[in-house]
């Protein structure tokens, strides 16, 4: 999935850097205030397209990536709480019973005897 993402990162930014490059020298007034006296830039269609671009991406990128943040820690607090009500309690120890006990006659008694 890594290299599908990483292929279309690529062919964004070539296309993103030709665009820029056909259209560098093309300049366009850019009033930033919308009033008559405001002020008045000329820039290239190159420059404008991916600043513009970027004034309405990152906010809402950075408002995504806090929501997935959030909920991230939301999942791991639910999974850390189940964690902790399914796992099993540890049982007293329960004392073993004692060995039967053996007739001191097979005890002592030699192997070549039985």
């Amino acid at each position: 999935m890594r290299i599908i993402r990483t292929l279309l990162f690529a062919a964004f930014g070539l296309i993103a850097l030709i665009f820029i490059g056909l259209n560098w020298r093309e300049r366009v007034p850019v009033r930033i205030w919308p009033f008559d006296e405001g002020l008045l830039f000329e820039w290239p269609v190159g420059f404008i397209a991916p600043v513009f671009f970027l004034l309405g991406f990152l906010p809402m990128w950075f408002y995504h990536r806090g929501v997935k943040w959030s909920l991230s820690r939301k999942v791991v607090s639910l999974e850390n709480a189940a964690r902790t009500n399914v796992a099993p309690k540890p049982a007293a120890p329960s004392p073993s019973p004692p060995p039967p006990p053996q007739a001191e006659s097979d005890v002592l008694k030699p192997e070549s005897e039985a």
